[in-house]
């Protein structure tokens, strides 16, 4: 079993005085007060419809399920299972405004996105809570990376949207028709951002089907985009399960389809899809290695290695989930790593203080434990800090795993979960095989005081992103996605526009 005591406490339940860890590490654990983020600005209906042509309509399927909060286990409210009429409403919605929105001026196009962009930002402290309340993260991620990074993409692709002649000289763009855009769990409103900015400013419509865990912050976006009067039809929102975003993407009428998600349900979308004509753009998993050369400012990589694995409990398809340290400089790192893990608080997603929230649901958190008691069983060794777990909600405490080697599952299958995999290497040749010895390719971090070490490490890793000196780093500006299994296209940059367009 994982090193793993459960005991009874509230959200905001932390142990206060001095410890020896299970490492033999001493530690210091601060008292800190509570400070809860208010929740009485927002408003979470019991019950959401769809949001089709312009407005929130009544559903033809008569099913529908709850979302509940991660952290507390308490249902938030309750949400459609759209069938295929509802989807087939939305997208007939959409290919109806289709012709409208592509011919309107792209400047005027590109008011509604900056538009969007200033209400998102008005929004922001409402959309954080709910982010939170919905997804189990914790509240300073989603008030300060979530959300902004939202307002931002659609901020930047406002300025692209009456440019795109200029962003593709001696050619003709023109937009495709209706995308199906598919999003997962993990980042709810900033993977719809990533989706919708880009195909509306190409101009595009949109159907988009959020992940079933989390669909609110869908929902008050659908409250944005009627607050910004947005021509009706040009967004369109389906809830539902896996079967509602199968019904998405195969629509004849869909144009384009995005899929953020597993490698697993990208592989069957790109079957299904095959011969159809349709335009794919997939990111799914990840493996990513953060590789620590021996001239690495420590101190510094630990910070990037925190970030790097346990930012959003690991949720991350780029997560640094490998960590490969050369052998020199091993020891001083995980003892300074370990140190480090013991500070981190867990506990309530909407306490400022947190830096651990919950786990997003269940089946995530069983996989999580799956794969962790498979690493014991093949010998791997596993450390957590000292830490106690609320007795409702869905939680895993920062594990970190030595004596690891690259055949363990826990070295080669996506945990999605705040679980490190420790490997050491020797020299750089041997850094690189063991970073490109996975069937992922979606990014990878180098920590080195070198910059000819970082090019030439860039230059042989088989990643989409690769970060000098830091991890999970975004911007709008900047292309993100990935090789081999973890999808192809590019979402972010000028790059996010090509795929929501035709250049004639």
């Amino acid at each position: 079993m994982a090193i793993t005591k459960k005991q009874s406490t509230d959200l905001s339940g932390v142990p206060t005085k001095s410890k020896i860890s299970r490492g033999g590490l001493a530690k210091q654990v601060f008292e800190y007060a509570p400070a809860p983020e208010s929740i009485d600005h927002v408003k979470i209906q019991p019950r959401y419809g769809l949001f089709i042509g312009g407005r929130m309509v009544e559903p033809h399927s008569k099913k529908r399920f709850p979302t509940i909060n991660p952290a507390t286990e308490s249902k938030l409210a309750e949400v459609v299972d759209a069938d295929e009429v509802d989807v087939d409403h939305a997208v007939k919605a959409a290919d109806k405004a289709f012709d409208s929105w592509a011919r309107l001026s792209p400047s005027r196009r590109a008011r509604y996105l900056f538009r969007i962009s200033r209400l998102l930002q008005e929004r922001s402290r409402e959309l954080a809570v709910v982010e939170t309340m919905d997804g189990g993260k914790p509240i300073k991620e989603s008030r300060d990376v979530d959300i902004p990074l939202s307002a931002a993409h659609f901020f930047y692709y406002a300025g692209w949207a009456d440019k795109l002649e200029w962003a593709f000289p001696n050619r003709k763009p023109r937009p495709l028709g209706v995308a199906g855009q598919v999003i997962p769990w993990n980042f709810p409103l900033l993977m719809l951002a990533w989706k919708i900015a880009p195909a509306l400013a190409a101009g595009n419509t949109v159907v988009l089907k959020p992940a079933e865990t989390t669909p609110l912050s869908a929902m008050v976006f659908a409250e944005i985009c009627m607050q910004a009067e947005l021509p009706p039809g040009v967004v369109n929102i389906v809830t539902g399960a896996g079967k509602t975003g199968s019904l998405v993407v195969s629509h004849p009428d869909v144009k384009k389809v995005a899929f953020t998600g597993s490698t697993e349900v990208g592989k069957s979308i790109q079957r299904a899809i095959a011969g159809s004509g349709k335009r794919l753009t997939l990111e799914l998993g990840g493996k990513a290695a953060n590789i620590v050369f021996d001239d690495a400012p420590l101190d510094q990589a630990v910070e990037g290695i925190v970030n790097g694995i346990y930012f959003n409990q690991g949720h991350v398809c780029c997560a640094g989930s490998r960590l490969l340290v050369q052998e020199s400089i091993a020891e001083p790192l995980l003892e300074k790593l370990k140190r480090r893990l013991s500070t981190l608080r867990l506990g309530d997603p909407l306490d400022k203080n947190t830096d651990i929230g919950a786990i997003n649901s269940r089946a995530q958190l069983e996989k999580i434990q799956g794969l962790v008691e498979s690493g014991i069983e093949e010998g791997a060794e596993l450390y957590q800090p000292e830490c106690v777990l609320p007795a409702r909600g869905f939680w895993f405490p920062p594990s970190l795993f030595t004596n690891v080697s690259q055949s363990y599952r826990i070295a080669r299958e996506e945990i999605f979960g705040p679980v490190l995999s420790v490997l050491t290497f020797r020299t750089p040749n041997e850094a690189v095989e063991k970073a490109n010895n996975t069937p992922y390719g979606l990014s990878a971090g180098v920590w080195t005081d070198k910059g000819s070490r970082i090019l030439w490490m860039a230059e042989r890793m088989r990643a989409g992103v690769v970060w000098a000196n830091t991890f999970n780093r975004f911007d709008p500006s900047s292309p993100f996605g990935g090789y081999k299994e973890s999808g192809f296209g590019r979402e972010g940059g000028v790059h996010g526009l090509l795929p929501y367009l035709e250049l004639n």
